[in-house]
This record gives structure tokens, sequence and C-alpha cells, in this order.
């Protein structure tokens, strides 16, 4: 049974990995959105993928040796030594997004208990735990010295994980 799996490219040959999987009769799917980008001279319109350097490929799991040997592909993505699927579902769901006309837009991948860092706004270099409350995301901050803590709603693009450094918006 075929499955979509994550497929990692060669740095910035998305569109080419794709081909190639297209040419040898193996379903890929890069989601790609229009960015309005500046050239010296003028401003653009420019397709470019929606997660830089991974694209999906739907395969059968023991055929994914195919997917590796074809140009482009830098790896297939495993967890634990085991290939990862991705959902019909997701990719479905990102296809209808993309196709609906909704602004889509890569995010850092948190979950509960994640020590974070605010890196923009007026909370800019505020530390805290993402959490759940009452079934909304929030960044909870404890405040040790009085053994108590709060809860704010604060967008992920604002946070990342303690610990790493992001690079430089340009």
């Amino acid at each position: 049974m075929e499955k979509w799996i994550a497929v990692r490219s060669k740095p910035r040959a998305e569109k080419v990995a794709f081909e190639q999987l297209e040419k040898k009769g193996i379903q890929a799917y890069l989601p790609l959105v229009r960015q309005k980008r500046k050239w010296s001279d003028r401003m653009k319109w420019v397709e470019l993928p929606l997660l830089p350097g991974y694209l999906f490929a739907k395969v059968e799991l023991k055929n994914s040796i195919f997917v590796l040997q074809t140009y482009g592909v830098s790896t297939v993505v495993k967890f634990g030594g085991e290939v990862a699927v991705v959902h019909e579902s997701v990719v479905k769901s990102i296809r209808l997004a993309l196709e609906g006309g909704y602004a889509l837009e890569p995010t850092e991948y948190f979950t509960k208990g994640d020590e974070v860092v605010v890196i923009e706004g007026p909370m800019k270099g505020t530390k805290g735990i993402v959490s759940d409350v009452k079934g909304e995301e929030k960044l909870i901050i404890k405040i040790d010295a009085l053994q108590q803590a709060i809860a704010v709603h604060i967008e992920t693009r604002f946070l990342q994980s303690a610990g790493k450094k992001r690079a430089p918006i340009l």
C-alpha cells in the first residue's frame, strides 16, 4: 500500500527533486507559495517551497530506496530508523489550503512542556513553557520567587526553542 513519505532534497533543489520523482513515475507533492521578491531592478513574483528542503512522495515503504536514488534527493526522513509516514489527510489539508488561497507559512513545531523564549515583541527575551490552558496554547511564565505562574497567548512565530539559535530574518 502506498503511503506519503517525507523527503529531504539537496539544498535549493526541491523543484529538481520533484521533477525527477515525477519522471520516475513516483507521485510527488511539492507545496509552493507565491512570494514577491525584490530584484536589483524590479519586484517579481516567485514560487518558493512552503517547507524549504522538503517535499512528499507517495510510495510503498519497501520502495523508498527508489526515492533515495533520485537526482536532487538528499535523504528520506526517518525517525527511530523508520521511514517518516505523512498522513494522507495532512497532504490533502496542505493542498486544499494552498488551492483555497490561504496564506500558509512554516512555523516552529512546539509541544506541551517545551521550554521556549520570546524572540520578538514587548516580551522579547522572556522564557517560558508551552502549555495548554482551556484548549488554547499558552506560554506559561514561572515566577519562582513567588511560586506563581501566569499564562499568556503569544503567536508561535514569536517563539523559539530555548537554547536553539534562530537564523536572522533577512
